[in-house]
């Protein structure tokens, strides 16, 4: 067994401070790969909101969480494989895969903790070099209508919108068999995972809206064929009026029958409001306030489900990318997409968390 130094952009332990960190340049050690590993070179990375929320240190110091001194964080993207343990015999060097990024799962095969987050001695695309599962990868295929950076914004996001969808859609139709699917009104506040979610759902024949409040959000939201909902330059009262005039136009009065909402407590009220009887919030993470205000009561009356899913198991992630291809459902990159480079990590960092970024996927490059 022989070790190795990589460069990575790490974020050092904040040792019990409550501030939010900062990633560094600095270099990691690496032991050789064991028979089920292989060693991979990041190519593109996918910025996700659990990045962020490491740097903040919040709702959990990962560092401190998992005892280390320091982490590699980035759990989104496509590598190359560079070597090959023993044990693995699907993949071999050259293969461009993406990251699955499960880190330690349960015997169903579903996350209990991320890989690049707060699954311990994990290391995520902020590197180089790094050593992976060979269940933490999953073969691209060779496929000339995709590229990289798609891939890249597919690994987490759309894995993600996959496999919560079938629960969402499964349990809406646990009561209500007979709906067709162009009847099922499906609406959605969030970031690249929602937008995933409602393209799905679009793709089976439902109706899809979507809150956004950029005009390039907006724009793309339309390009697609989904109903856009401006939120810019309105108050909560006027926001709340927008969006249940809009949603009751045009469902006869309904209400929505899935609402995926990745926000959290600012907006979960007014999900609650605009929800059909017989409604289903998904939801698979959070970005603002993860604590929710339920009356138990008005929820059983309204016969309203809720779903919560965590990211996928490995059999998902297979059946996402077999049917992205089939189906062509794919994240839509700008041709003038920026690309941040290696060096420039810091600043997609501070762009990220002030909001100036108006794509959904934010992509940078490690060694491509």
């Amino acid at each position: 067994m022989g070790k190795f130094t990589t460069e990575a952009w790490v974020l050092p332990s904040g040792r019990g401070r409550s501030e939010a960190g900062q990633l560094v340049r600095d270099t990691v050690t690496l032991s050789d790969i064991s028979a089920e590993e292989v060693l991979a070179e990041p190519l593109y990375g996918c910025w996700e909101g659990n990045m962020t929320h490491a740097i903040q240190r919040n709702p959990i110091d990962i560092c401190m969480a998992r005892q280390e001194e320091k982490v590699v964080i980035g759990n989104a993207g496509v590598v190359r494989i560079l070597k090959t343990g023993e044990a693995v015999h699907h993949l071999k060097a050259g293969d461009h895969c993406l990251l699955f990024c499960n880190g330690i799962w349960d015997e169903a095969g579903y996350p209990i903790k991320i890989l690049g987050y707060d699954a311990p001695r994990t290391m995520g695309v902020l590197a180089r070099r790094i050593k992976l599962h060979m269940q933490q990868v999953i073969p691209i295929p060779e496929d000339p209508r995709f590229s990289l950076p798609q891939w890249a914004a597919f690994s987490l996001r759309y894995i993600t919108a996959y496999a919560n969808w079938q629960v969402a859609y499964g349990c809406w139709r646990t009561q209500m068999k007979h709906t067709e699917p162009q009847d099922v009104f499906v609406c959605a506040w969030g970031g690249g995972v929602s937008l995933a979610e409602v393209t799905l759902a679009q793709q089976m024949g439902c109706q899809a809206a979507m809150v956004a409040s950029t005009p390039e959000r907006l724009a793309l939201l339309q390009q697609l064929g989904i109903i856009p909902i401006d939120r810019s330059g309105l108050d909560n009262m006027a926001f709340e009026k927008k969006l249940l005039d809009l949603v009751y136009s045009q469902t006869d009065g309904k209400g929505v029958d899935i609402f995926i909402d990745n926000i959290g407590t600012p907006v979960y009220k007014l999900t609650v409001k605009a929800l059909a009887r017989q409604g289903v919030i998904a939801t698979s993470g959070w970005k603002h306030g993860a604590v929710l205000p339920i009356s138990r009561a008005m929820e059983c009356i309204n016969r309203h489900l809720y779903v919560h899913t965590h990211y996928a198991s490995y059999a998902e992630g297979l059946e996402a990318v077999a049917f992205a291809q089939q189906q062509q459902w794919m994240p839509s990159l700008a041709a003038n997409e920026k690309i941040y480079t290696w060096e420039e990590i810091p600043c997609l960092v501070e762009d990220y968390a002030a909001g100036r970024l108006d794509t959904y996927f934010p992509i940078f490059s490690i060694n491509s």
